[in-house]
């Protein structure tokens, strides 16, 4: 749905929303429904999925709503797999 360079990521684990910024410790989570935020100064989305995407105007960041998922972060790439 989303490949490239980000700020920060923000997801809804099951034990509370927590945030990964660059060179974040290596983790495994798993994802409670709620959205993924995503910062990032230029925001492309694939075509096929940008309409389920929308943009907070409160803190610019690019927000996919999920109903639960696995996170792994590991040397600085995260994949996210999401319902």
């Amino acid at each position: 749905m989303f490949k490239g360079n980000v700020t920060s990521v923000t997801v809804p684990g099951v034990d509370g929303e927590f945030q990964m910024l660059n060179h974040h410790a290596n983790i495994v989570a798993i994802l409670a429904q709620g959205s993924i935020k995503i910062a990032v100064p230029d925001f492309k989305a694939n075509a096929a999925f940008s309409e389920r995407f929308t943009k907070s105007d409160k803190d610019q960041k690019f927000l996919l709503p999920i109903s639960s998922g696995t996170l792994e972060l590991n040397d600085n790439k995260i994949i996210i797999l999401v319902d």
